[in-house]
């Protein structure tokens, strides 16, 4: 299986170059309900991907000036430490629980997909916090926040690879009077970092698969190119709003919510009903005024 990989690769690619940051999100459950990976085998391979992966954007993005470097370093300084006790917390589980931990671990995903789901709704419709100058010189608060924000974040990470970007990003949209270029720079940036200690925590478990991540990347590189030069002039909010949608559907899935199937296809249908509302109200927007006789 290989083609498939990098397929899949280059369709999280495209979506991460599309929204900017949560499609990464994906990559968990994708592995695991439609390749067959252990819960374990596919945190370890998507948190190693994403270190590779999103590397290439916090270069690009330290180069274009996009980057809060302090802001980074300060929720580094919490989340990569507590990226290993989450690690840690796994393969505890795994050893005294065995294929019973399996089934936790992936309960504990689909949580963090429902939540990181929720939280991408809620960055399509807010907007960075205004008011005052722009963040330059971080406070004691501004310190503070931060660590304590990569603290709780870098666990939830390390043991579920989902939120280096969604959490992380929200936070600093609420928290933060920073620009939206300068917060998914700084995101990318610290999600880069994050995920190069966690991902070399897991690989050291010896739970990446080395196979599938590098075909992965072969996907994955170009379709994050291709979906940036795709995203321009396309409505963010939909974008994002479809994405959270997929992780929310997701996280029913892995949890193993009763009933969960139908849950997805009521959840399709009535996605399907709006969309086809919305355009058609479009559609009676744009359609011209009737002249009357005698304008």
């Amino acid at each position: 299986m290989t083609w498939q990989f990098s397929l899949t690769g280059l369709l999280i690619g495209v979506l991460v170059g599309l929204t900017g940051m949560g499609g990464g999100s994906l990559m968990t459950p994708i592995l695991i309900i439609f390749f067959g990976f252990k819960p374990t085998y596919a945190v370890g391979t998507d948190i190693l991907h994403g270190a590779i992966f999103k590397t290439f954007g916090a270069i690009r993005h330290r180069k274009l000036g996009t980057v809060h470097a302090r802001l980074a370093l300060w929720m580094f300084a919490g989340s990569g430490p507590m990226s290993l006790v989450g690690i840690g917390v796994a393969a505890i589980l795994a050893h005294y629980y065995g294929d019973s931990a399996q089934s936790v671990e992936a309960r504990a995903i689909g949580v963090a997909l429902l939540l990181g789901g929720a939280g991408l709704f809620a960055k399509a419709f807010l907007r960075p916090r205004r008011g005052g100058a722009e963040l330059y010189v971080l406070e004691r608060r501004d310190k503070t926040i931060a660590f304590w924000l990569g603290f709780f974040g870098g666990f939830v990470v390390g043991l579920t690879s989902v939120g280096s970007g969604t959490f992380f990003g929200l936070v600093m949209l609420l928290v933060y009077p920073l620009a939206a270029r300068r917060i998914v720079g700084t995101d990318i940036f610290h999600a880069a970092a994050l995920l190069w200690v966690a991902g070399i925590g897991y690989l050291a478990l010896g739970k990446v698969d080395l196979h599938a991540m590098a075909w992965l990347l072969v996907g994955s590189i170009p379709g994050v190119l291709i979906g940036s030069q795709l995203g321009v002039g396309l409505p963010d909010r939909p974008l994002r709003a479809a994405l959270a949608t997929t992780l929310v559907l997701s996280g029913v899935k892995v949890a193993g919510v009763p009933e969960s199937s139908w849950i997805i296809v009521g959840a399709l249908i009535a996605g399907t009903l709006a969309l086809g509302t919305w355009k058609l109200a479009q559609r009676e927007a744009r359609r011209p005024l009737p002249v009357r006789a005698g304008d």
